[in-house]
């Protein structure tokens, strides 16, 4: 099999990793004219700390796998065709990918190959070589096997700059029912192990180099009847036991010749995207999980955000006075957000903040007036008695015509 049949296998297998995902968006390609591709094989997109875009090269070191979770589309009774790299194809691709400024790094992952040990022994052997023997400085995020010998996770982070661990599901019994192969347990050794070494790197700066952007993992939605709360108090757990950088949550996607047991449709997507914005109110906002998912089935709403959700349940606890409120009460104001949040209180160290400054501050003025009293309104009260605001505050934008 040629290389390029490997990296169009390869690449694709990879995809359904959420972790450095660019996904979402509508296939285009420039076969018929024009410059650009959506679906060019295995380039995906991640975020730097700092802010920064970086394209990755997005593979897995092979499709085989002697595990058969059902979820899986690369589980071992798949009918799909199977392909495996070498340790010098994945150098040369990322290598060569990189000289030509496609990439910026390079996201790796395997299915179990022979052993746990054996397969991390080849993740490990790629970024190694990498590193040792091309210089490469690029960012490489490469994932663990869970179980593997500790000897090469630490291997696995002198050279990574992130690793993760999928836990898959939200709870142990959804992971025994669709992966049994797979052990929570084990999981959560190896991402316990993780975090004491990233303490250790933090105490002792002058210690061995290990994954300085630190470790993430991923929690599979909707392929079980887990509900929002469910997968929430698990992200939250999570991020407190072993400081994660990231929970990725990814929509189940329905697979060729599925069990039964999957459903037969993917979950709404938006459903995804809300799970996103309370993992954000969870880590920035001060919000907790019961005050996110404090409905009967404990699902978010898919037609508002989680935070206006909240504020329209909560109304008494409105409005908040943008000159008095303390940081916490004006993180929970619709529209929002915490740098806005940041600006508001420097600003008003020095004069009082009034309607014309949160647009200056490009705060939506519409979005948050009924939940805030602005010197000069009076209508903040009158606007949350209104029994259709949350009608008004959804109502669709028009874009303005233009003036030629």
């Amino acid at each position: 099999m040629d290389i390029s049949r490997k990296l169009e296998i390869l690449a694709d297998a990879a995809k359904y990793d959420a972790s450095c995902a660019s996904s979402g968006t509508e296939r285009r390609t420039s076969r018929a004219g024009g410059l650009g591709s959506t679906t060019g094989m295995g380039i995906c997109h991640s975020y730097a700390p700092d802010g920064r875009c970086i394209s990755l090269l997005k593979v897995l070191l092979t499709n085989a796998c002697a595990f058969d979770c059902l979820y899986c589309v690369n589980r071992s009774s798949s009918n799909v065709p199977r392909a495996r790299f070498t340790v010098a194809e994945v150098v040369g691709l990322t290598l060569d990918f990189y000289r030509r400024n496609y990439i910026e790094g390079l996201f790796l992952s395997s299915g179990i190959i022979r052993s746990a040990d054996y397969t991390m022994e080849q993740v490990v052997e790629v970024a190694r070589t990498l590193r040792l023997d091309h210089g490469f400085r690029g960012y490489i995020h490469l994932k663990t096997i869970p179980d593997a010998d500790e000897r090469l996770v630490a291997e696995a982070g002198r050279f990574a700059d992130r690793l993760s661990i999928n836990v898959e599901m939200p709870t142990a019994d959804g992971l025994a029912k669709l992966a049994p192969e797979k052990d929570m347990g084990a999981i959560r050794r190896t991402m316990g192990r993780l975090r004491l070494r990233l303490d250790e790197k933090a105490a002792e700066p002058r210690s061995p180099r290990f994954a300085p952007a630190g470790q993430s993992t991923q929690m599979i939605v909707g392929a079980d009847a887990s509900s929002d709360q469910t997968i929430l108090q698990t992200s939250a757990g999570l991020y407190a036991g072993y400081r994660l950088k990231r929970v990725y949550y990814s929509a189940f996607s329905p697979i060729p010749d599925a069990s039964r047991v999957l459903p037969p449709t993917a979950p709404p997507l938006v459903r995804e995207h809300r799970l996103y914005q309370a993992d954000w109110l969870l880590r920035f906002y001060g919000f907790g999980v019961d005050e996110i998912t404090e409905t009967a089935d404990g699902m978010l709403a898919l037609d508002i955000d989680p935070k206006l959700a909240w504020a329209l349940r909560h109304r008494d606890r409105f409005p908040v006075d943008v000159n008095r409120a303390d940081r916490e009460a004006l993180l929970r104001v619709p529209g929002l957000g915490s740098k806005a949040v940041g600006r508001i209180l420097a600003s008003r160290r020095g004069r009082t903040i009034r309607a014309e400054d949160l647009t200056r501050l490009h705060v939506p003025l519409s979005r948050v007036a009924p939940f805030v009293i602005l010197p000069g309104r009076s209508d903040a009260r009158r606007l949350l008695d209104l029994e259709d605001l949350k009608q008004r505050i959804l109502r669709p934008q028009r874009q303005l015509s233009l003036a030629l």
